[in-house]
């Protein structure tokens, strides 16, 4: 007597409808991605419930909504900042320079000031206002 084998079927999972389902969020993000503009950046500078307080010199550059600098409580022109956190720089043992901006400036703003603190070779720290409850 022979017995003949019965071959076994493997498990299958049936993904015809996987392309489907593809295409479909494929043209869902392509259709929503039209309707955002991406020109448009909205940022709002970050703030924290308590100011923090570094231990370190630290050198402090302020600039308000007029882009007014104020280097360590000394008014100082945009073309001159370089220079001026040059010398403020070079009597601290570890540099580090604070970045106090207004929140309505934009964030090339914040580029231009952290360029200058980059060719440096500066540590640069943006700070946080604290909010009032």
């Amino acid at each position: 007597m022979k017995l003949k084998r019965r071959h076994r079927e493997g498990a299958e999972v049936s993904t015809e409808s996987l392309n489907d389902i593809m295409f479909f969020l494929l043209l869902f993000f392509l259709i929503i991605s039209t309707l955002a503009n991406p020109s448009v950046l909205k940022l709002t500078l970050p703030s924290s419930k308590t100011a923090v307080q570094m231990a370190k010199q630290q050198v402090t550059l302020e600039v308000d909504a007029n882009h007014q600098y104020v280097l360590d409580k000394t008014p100082i022109a945009f073309s001159d900042l370089e220079n001026g956190l040059k010398i403020e720089l070079a009597r601290t043992q570890s540099p580090t320079v604070v970045l106090k901006l207004d929140n309505t400036l934009s964030i090339q703003d914040l580029a231009d000031v952290m360029q200058i603190g980059y060719s440096l070779g500066v540590k640069m720290v943006l700070a946080t206002k604290a909010t009032t409850k």
